[in-house]
């Protein structure tokens, strides 16, 4: 015989403290998402060394290898300043599907000459398509994790988008010595454009709540200025490590230093994880200021070059850092502004990355040529801890851009 409970009796109230049921990560639409995300990357870094070679090997010399990667990372920056305007105006869907056409198209093309002005703009065409597809997609995948998983969130969008440019990348050189150029090409185009057919699926508009916040307001606003000051600081040490570190060590260390450039973003794959997971039961302010701190402790322990342990030991510590910097400042970013200024902060963020790295591999350069590279790797570190005022301030937290200033 079924029972059925008494009417009459009062139900029981829920207790407070029992713990909340988390809300889930991998819905339908983020996995997605992760479709359009490995297209555009896995585009992206297989020709980022291809594109150099061919420009070298058709006539134009180790100078027209660095004009192309310099095209593409100026369109992409400067690309990634206009995006957050086009998705307000045009939504996720049509911006990301634009870029990933902008990324794959020109791809098809790249080896129908071999003349450095045709490279450059397959090059800066490209770059833009790569600077759409950041701001677009990464707005839209922020918009897709629930604010109480933010971090967790960010850290596994950081795997998923990081795992095609360690396969890519070295993929796409070793495809040019088996089958050549133009199929290599045609691969990175394809890959992209048949990521485009993902897009339809996600959501679009309907996530974009709140006030739009441009990139000047958010350049103007401490709030968001301040962990994206913080994070150039790191970036900048990381494109110095990765440009100067083989060069910088004794010769007897060459294979040491490929072993540490393996253990620096698998230290920041961990650490970004741990971040994640931290920040969001406590908080992802208080994180940004030990990020910093172990990035640049890991650099100034790295700047002992004539000891492999202080080398090894140095790069991991970075690499931990460097990974807290990355989420904690990523996160507290789209903490502090409603949905509709998640293309911002991707923007701001991104240029962050990309602007630090550039400058730090340039400057290094120079700075190196007058001091030596153990010297240069600790003024790096002190250059970095200017940086420890703002991610002091950013230990207490700030509510939401919702004033003027996010108009």
């Amino acid at each position: 015989m079924t029972t059925s409970a008494d009417p009459r009796r009062p139900s029981r109230p829920e207790d407070p403290a029992a713990p909340k049921a988390r809300p889930p990560l991998l819905t339908r639409a983020l996995m997605l998402r992760f479709v359009s995300m490995i297209g555009a990357s896995t585009s992206f870094f297989l020709l980022l060394s291809v594109v150099p070679l061919y420009a070298r090997e058709s006539g134009g010399g180790g100078n027209a290898a660095g004009l192309t990667t310099g095209a593409l990372m100026l369109s992409t920056v400067l690309g990634e300043l206009a995006a957050p305007r086009l998705v307000a105006r045009f939504g996720y869907r049509l911006v990301l599907s634009a870029g990933l056409l902008l990324l794959g198209a020109p791809a098809l093309a790249l080896t129908a000459s071999g003349g450095l002005p045709w490279i450059a703009a397959v090059c800066l065409v490209r770059g833009l398509g790569f600077a759409l597809t950041i701001v677009a997609g990464g707005a839209l995948t922020a918009s897709l994790i629930p604010d109480e998983r933010r971090g967790e969130g960010l850290a596994l969008v950081g795997v998923v988008s990081g795992v095609p440019s360690l396969v890519a990348l070295p993929l796409g050189v070793w495809l040019v010595d088996q089958v050549g150029y133009g199929p290599v090409a045609v691969s990175g185009g394809v890959v992209a454009l048949i990521a485009i057919a993902s897009v339809p699926g996600l959501p679009d508009r309907e996530l974009m709540s709140g006030r739009s916040v441009g990139v000047l307001a958010g350049l103007r606003t401490a709030a968001l200025a301040r962990p994206a000051g913080v994070f150039a600081a790191t970036a900048l040490a990381a494109g110095i490590l990765v440009t100067f570190l083989p060069i910088a060590v004794p010769d007897r260390f060459a294979e040491l230093a490929a072993v540490a450039l393996f253990l620096q973003p698998a230290a920041s794959t961990v650490a970004r994880w741990a971040a994640g997971r931290h920040g969001d039961r406590h908080g992802s302010a208080r994180l940004v200021l030990p990020g910093l701190l172990l990035s640049a402790a890991g650099m100034l322990i790295t700047s002992l070059t004539h000891s492999a342990v202080a080398i090894v030991v140095g790069v991991t510590l970075f690499g931990a850092g460097f990974g807290v910097a990355q989420n904690s400042t990523l996160a507290l970013m789209y903490s502090r502004v409603p949905k509709a200024g998640y293309g911002t902060v991707t923007a701001l963020w991104n240029v962050a990355y990309d602007a630090g790295m550039g400058i730090g591999a340039v400057g290094f350069g120079f700075l190196a040529d007058r001091t030596g590279y153990p010297w240069a790797f600790a003024l790096t570190a002190g250059l970095m801890l200017t940086a420890t005022l703002a991610a002091w301030r950013d230990r207490r937290g700030e509510p939401a851009v919702t004033g003027p200033e996010a108009a």
